[in-house]
C-alpha cells in the first residue's frame, strides 16, 4: 500500500453532473453528415499539463475496465507476487482465448485456489470468433471465460495473502476494495467520487477523465521495479494477454513504441508514454467504431507519428459493398486546426 507520508494531497471528487460531451465524431455518407457521436478528450504533456481537451474531461464518470491497470497496482503494492503474461492476465479484459483461460488457471493454482471460489459472473468468450466456436461446441457461460478472470484470481490471491476472507473479496467494504479505493485516489490525485458494481462485481470506482489520464501517466513514469512500472512492463510485453489476438488495443501498443493501452466498455480509451504524455477518451453512447479513431486523434496531439496510426484513423461506411464514406473524428480533433 502506499506510504501516507509520500502521498500528495488529493484534490475533492469530481462532480456528479451530466457530462457536457462535444461531437468528436462524424459518419459521413455520401458526403452528407448522416451521424454524430459525442463524447470528451483529455491529452496531457509529459509535465502532466493539459495539451487539449475537448467536450468534459472534469465531471465523474466510471472508467469501467480502464480502470484496471490501478487495480493491478493496487493488488502489487498488498503483496501479489505476479509479473510477467500472468500481470498483464490479472490487468487484462481479455478475449476468452484458451491462452487466458490457462493463465486464469495457473493465477488460481498458485494460489491454491479454484475456479469454484471466483466471484465475477459467468459469461462466454469476449472475442466472437472464439466464442461461435464455443457455441458450436455446446459450451456454456463460465467464470473463467469472462473477460475479467484473471483479475478475479488476482484478487482471491491478494485477499488470501494479507488473510483476508475470500467469500466476500468484492464486497466495497473489504480490506482489499479498500486498498484498491486508496490506490485509485492515490494515482488519479482525487477522491473517489462515487462507488457502484461493475459487470463483473467488482466495485467500480467514478473518477474524472483528467484524473484517469494522470493515473496512467503516473504508472508508466514510474522507477524501474515499482507496482506501477511492473504493471505497465508487463501489459506493454505482453498485450495480447492483456486483451486478444484480434483486439484494437493490442494492435495500438504494437503500432506505437513504449505506449501503454486500455480500453474499457462504454467507449473509454486510456493510455500514455513513458515520458508521461497520455490520453482519455470517453464515448458518450459507447461506441467502439468512434472510441478507436477518437483515440488515434489524441494520440497525434501527444505528438505520435501519425502514420503509425493510419489503421486506427477511422472505419469505412459502405454502400452496396463499396466505400461510400467514412468515420471521422471532427475538426475540431485535427492538430492542424
Amino acid at each position: 500500500m502506499p506510504d501516507p507520508a509520500s502521498q500528495t494531497v488529493l484534490l475533492d471528487a469530481p462532480a456528479l453532473r451530466e457530462p457536457g460531451h462535444a461531437p468528436v465524431v462524424h459518419l459521413v455518407r455520401g458526403g452528407v453528415i448522416e451521424g454524430v457521436h459525442h463524447g470528451s478528450v483529455v491529452v496531457l504533456g509529459a509535465d502532466g499539463k493539459v495539451r487539449f481537451r475537448l467536450g468534459d474531461t472534469e465531471a465523474a464518470f466510471y472508467p469501467r475496465s480502464a480502470l484496471k491497470p490501478l487495480q493491478a497496482v493496487a493488488m502489487l503494492r498488498a503483496g501479489l507476487p505476479l509479473d510477467g503474461d500472468l500481470l498483464s492476465l490479472a490487468a487484462a479484459s481479455h478475449s476468452g482465448e484458451e491462452r487466458h483461460l490457462d493463465g486464469t488457471r495457473r493465477i488460481l493454482d498458485l494460489a491454491g485456489l479454484t475456479e469454484a471460489e471466483l466471484r465475477n459472473t459467468p459469461d462466454m468468450p469476449f472475442d466472437p470468433v472464439v466464442r461461435d466456436l464455443w457455441v458450436r461446441e455446446g459450451r456454456g457461460p463460465s467464470r473463467l471465460a469472462q473477460n475479467c478472470s484473471g483479475k478475479h484470481a488476482a484478487m482471491l490471491w491478494t485477499a488470501k495473502l494479507n488473510g483476508w476472507s475470500l467469500d466476500d473479496y468484492l464486497d466495497p467494504a473489504h480490506p482489499l476494495q479498500r486498498a484498491v479505493a486508496e490506490t485509485v485516489e492515490d494515482l488519479t490525485g482525487r477522491r473517489i467520487a462515487h462507488v457502484t458494481v461493475d459487470g463483473c462485481g467488482a466495485p467500480l470506482f467514478a473518477v474524472s477523465l483528467h484524473g484517469l489520464a494522470r493515473a496512467l501517466a503516473r504508472i508508466t513514469t514510474a522507477a524501474p521495479g515499482t507496482p506501477e512500472a511492473r504493471v505497465a512492463d508487463a501489459m506493454r510485453e505482453h498485450a495480447e494477454m492483456a486483451s486478444g489476438v484480434r483486439r484494437d488495443v493490442a494492435a495500438l501498443m504494437r503500432a506505437v513504441p513504449g505506449l501503454l493501452a486500455k480500453d474499457g466498455f462504454e467507449g473509454v480509451q486510456v493510455a500514455a508514454l513513458p515520458d508521461g504524455r497520455a490520453i482519455a477518451v470517453k464515448i458518450a453512447d459507447g461506441a467502439d467504431r468512434a472510441r478507436v479513431p477518437v483515440a488515434a486523434a489524441a494520440l497525434v496531439h501527444a505528438g505520435i507519428d501519425p502514420a503509425l496510426l493510419t489503421e486506427f484513423a477511422g472505419a469505412p461506411l459502405l454502400g452496396g459493398g463499396r466505400p461510400v464514406g467514412a468515420v471521422r473524428t471532427v475538426p475540431a480533433l485535427d492538430p492542424a486546426s
